[in-house]
């Protein structure tokens, strides 16, 4: 018997997908406005049970009895600080959900599991049982009449929950979350309006709504400022305890951040990578690409994180490709 995940591929197959090696879906290039997105290549962790919001209190960075109000960003750090991961979460039906990149979750859950101890918690991959969708148009509240008001809220539509996020420009952006048993049947019926588009081209809005990710190849290199992480309203300093939280919490009261992660475009012929190091004006380490998605032509779109300090010098670049920077859509500290 083929799994949830398997079935789900060969659906979107069967749609004019292909899939990459990373479990991105292709389809054929389009210039459409109103897009649907597959993102399936981001799992899901549940956090179940009657303690699991003092559970995973004690372990992010954001305040936890807040995602009643709406979904929030969240990051997972050791106890030096350095992030793990970085999660989408919120809550359907009683359970935290925690989304990020689908080969972090194996080694994340068990990571977990070894914290609940005796609490009444229960932490499950998730990625087999909920499909997750991305919606993108400049029209989007008008076709999706449930969308909420502002970004973070969520509504139960007939496709499946409906999370709203940050617009990119022009484009308003929401994420769908649909049972297994369920998605193909809202993919079609959303597409009769939204054309399927690349996850890469989704991953482009991210970027360019300034939406760090932490990577296999990026764990443990950031403290939640560098990625802006502060600047996402995804660090609640008035919390209390979790781990990592001094060295954040220092962090944050000891002034400003020397390292960001800033909005640029570069232009290269080979594909750039996240963890790929970034030299300033003297070939010396400058920091990293945090995240990357090809644009038109040979051009990408980067989220890079620098030492400020550097960027102020003079240039950035990345294999002698000099990067062009762009404003952030939000203001750092």
């Amino acid at each position: 018997m083929s799994s949830p995940a398997n079935a789900w591929q060969s659906f979107l197959i069967s749609q004019g997908a292909a899939f990459n090696a990373l479990g991105e879906a292709a389809f054929p290039a389009t210039s459409a406005s109103a897009q649907l997105f597959d993102l399936s290549s981001q799992g899901l962790i549940a956090i179940s049970g009657a303690d699991s919001q003092t559970f995973l209190q004690g372990q992010v960075t954001n305040d936890i009895k807040l995602l009643a109000q709406g979904a929030q960003f969240n990051g997972y750090c050791t106890p030096k600080g350095r992030l793990l991961a970085l999660f989408f979460s919120f809550i359907i039906d009683d359970v935290i959900y925690l989304q990020c990149p689908r080969d972090l979750i194996p080694d994340l859950v068990k990571r977990l599991r070894m914290y609940v101890l005796r609490s009444k918690v229960l932490v499950e991959d998730a990625s087999e049982r909920l499909v997750a969708l991305g919606l993108a148009s400049d029209t989007l509240a008008t076709t999706m009449e449930a969308l909420p008001a502002t970004p973070y809220r969520q509504a139960q539509t007939p496709y499946g929950t409906l999370i709203r996020l940050a617009d990119t420009g022009v484009q308003q952006r929401a994420l769908l979350i649909a049972a297994s048993e369920q998605a193909q049947a809202s993919w079609q019926a959303l597409s009769a309006t939204f054309t399927p588009s690349s996850t890469s081209q989704w991953e482009a809005l991210e970027i360019q709504a300034g939406i760090p990710q932490v990577y296999a190849a990026t764990k443990e290199q950031f403290v939640p400022q560098m990625v802006n992480l502060d600047a996402l309203n995804g660090i609640n300093f008035k919390k209390g305890c979790y781990t990592g939280q001094e060295i954040v919490a220092r962090t944050h009261y000891l002034g400003k951040v020397k390292r960001r992660t800033l909005l640029a475009q570069l232009t290269s012929e080979h594909a750039p990578q996240p963890g790929d190091v970034l030299q300033d004006a003297q070939q010396q380490e400058a920091g990293q690409l945090v995240r990357v998605a090809p644009a038109a032509g040979n051009t990408w779109w980067v989220l890079a994180e620098c030492r400020l300090e550097a960027k102020e010098a003079g240039t950035i670049s990345w294999q002698g490709q000099a990067l062009t920077f762009q404003e952030l859509p939000y203001v750092l500290s």
